[in-house]
């Protein structure tokens, strides 16, 4: 990326923010009113100046809390803005008269210095209109969990507490780190002398031509033997589940085959769109490539996998040497960062750990795209900021990246705002969140579990400085 290009994209971001911010400020001047009850159900869509739309509805007989509903990850064209995460979901709640309120945000893609602003301008918008709220609640799904956290820790003045869905709570460094070792793994081991750049791709097509030639790859290694150790390999430095699709039938748990087939299908998806089409929209957007893998210690990360007993199996049952393949990524040339690339993107979308205000954040232990262990990345920084208190993550025992029920979406709403009147944490055990679910919605599942992540493995965050050295 040239230096223009990096210079140009920074110009385009501080134009956006400065423009939200300038909107905020006005919208937040509005006088505002008492909550307002409806005597009807009221629709309204609308236009910020940034671009971006919003959708609001209010019901009848509003009980006074607002939802701050954020978005997930959007590589466009199309652009609708969202403010629940399901119709189904939307449904629920209205009935129940909480008014639900979201933007689109002004742009597509790694969108967090147009989400954030655009949300709080919504949430501004929304107070003009009706009323200051007697409660306001920020709740995201997937990236959307990241703009949510962004506003907790950024904002908490605007918001009495928040919810993340499958959320990439780690933080965008993390993320990106992590998206960069699986696809590094794959093409040593399985493309040694093939032409793929895994970083600083200058548009589009290369990304897509990167892609394609590493699908390639792996489709003729998932044929054999050795080729599918590799892959499992690769996959369990994402901490890919083998069971990660709820159309997938549950492997059991030494059947290492078909948890290998099932992680095929994800490393393929991730290798499509995350690791090259969606990396090159964000590195457009920091200046440069913001991850690394120097100093990286591969055989260490297998170690802490919550798969690496799967890796083990295969290989063996391949007569393959394991720690020949991890001493090849060794010796694999390493990957550096633009140092100026990585400060854009934790400045923008890494997190201290300093909540201010209660945090419910809820994950499915078989997501392949943003694996639960995100969610070890973010009680690391909390801890670190000693605000556990505030803090209750809880589990549902379902594949998928944020597969949800209504139920199970509902059951955080009245988790939060428990711990919203109560002053602290009430029933957050998996017993009392189903009946919450089962009572919020009988006819979709309920599936709190116990269950305790693996540690996250490249965590990067701002409550420890060292992190990236």
């Amino acid at each position: 990326m040239t230096t223009g290009t990096r210079t140009a994209a920074r110009r385009t971001a501080a134009r956006r923010t400065a423009c939200a911010a300038a909107l905020l400020l006005a919208l937040t001047a509005v006088p505002t009113s008492a909550v307002a009850v409806t005597a009807d159900p009221v629709h309204v869509e609308g236009r910020l100046p940034s671009g971006a739309t919003y959708a609001m509805d209010v019901p009848a007989g509003w009980n006074g809390t607002v939802l701050l509903f954020s978005h997930g990850y959007n590589p466009g064209p199309a652009n609708p803005a969202q403010n629940a995460p399901a119709e189904a979901t939307k449904s629920l709640l209205l009935k129940q008269g909480y008014a639900l309120i979201g933007s689109s945000y002004a742009t597509t893609g790694w969108a967090v210095t147009d989400a954030v602003p655009d949300q709080l301008a919504t949430l501004a918008a929304f107070t003009g209109r009706f009323g200051a709220a007697s409660r306001t609640i920020a709740w995201g799904q997937s990236y959307g969990g990241l703009v949510t956290t962004a506003i907790a820790e950024r904002h908490p003045e605007r918001i009495d507490g928040s919810i993340s869905l499958c959320g990439l709570v780690h933080g965008g460094v993390a993320n990106w780190n992590n998206t960069l070792d699986p696809v590094f793994a794959l093409k040593t081991l399985l493309a040694p002398g093939a032409t793929i750049p895994l970083v600083n791709l200058p548009d589009q097509k290369t990304a897509a031509d990167a892609a394609n030639t590493l699908t390639a790859a792996v489709d003729s290694a998932q044929s054999t033997p050795a080729g599918r150790a590799r892959i499992a390999l690769a996959a369990a430095l994402h901490n890919i589940p083998g069971w990660n699709d709820p159309a997938q039938p549950k492997p059991a748990p030494t059947d290492w085959d078909a948890q290998q087939a099932n992680q095929y299908t994800a490393v393929k998806g991730m290798v499509k769109f995350p690791a090259f089409s969606w990396r090159q929209e964000a590195e457009t957007r920091a200046g440069g490539n913001m991850s690394w893998n120097t100093g990286v210690d591969y055989a260490r990360l297998l170690g802490r996998s919550a798969v690496r007993e799967e890796v083990t199996a295969l290989y063996k049952k391949a007569g393959l040497s394991l720690k020949a393949d991890l001493t090849a990524l060794h010796r694999a040339p390493r990957i550096g960062a633009d140092p100026s690339a990585v400060r854009w993107m934790s400045a923008t979308s890494s997190f201290t750990g300093k909540l201010s205000k209660p945090q419910l954040s809820v994950h499915t232990t078989g997501d392949a795209l943003v694996p639960v262990q995100t969610e070890s990345a973010l009680k690391r920084a909390v801890t670190a900021a000693g605000r556990t208190s505030l803090l209750r993550q809880a589990y549902v025992e379902n594949a998928g990246h944020c597969t949800f029920s209504p139920a199970e979406q509902v059951a955080t709403v009245h988790t939060l705002e428990d711990r919203l009147t109560a002053g602290r944490w009430v029933g957050t055990d998996p017993g009392s969140l189903n009946s919450r679910a089962a009572a919020a919605d009988p006819t979709t599942p309920a599936r709190y579990a116990a269950y305790r992540p693996a540690p996250y493995p490249r965590p990067y965050d701002l409550a420890h400085p060292a992190d990236g050295r």
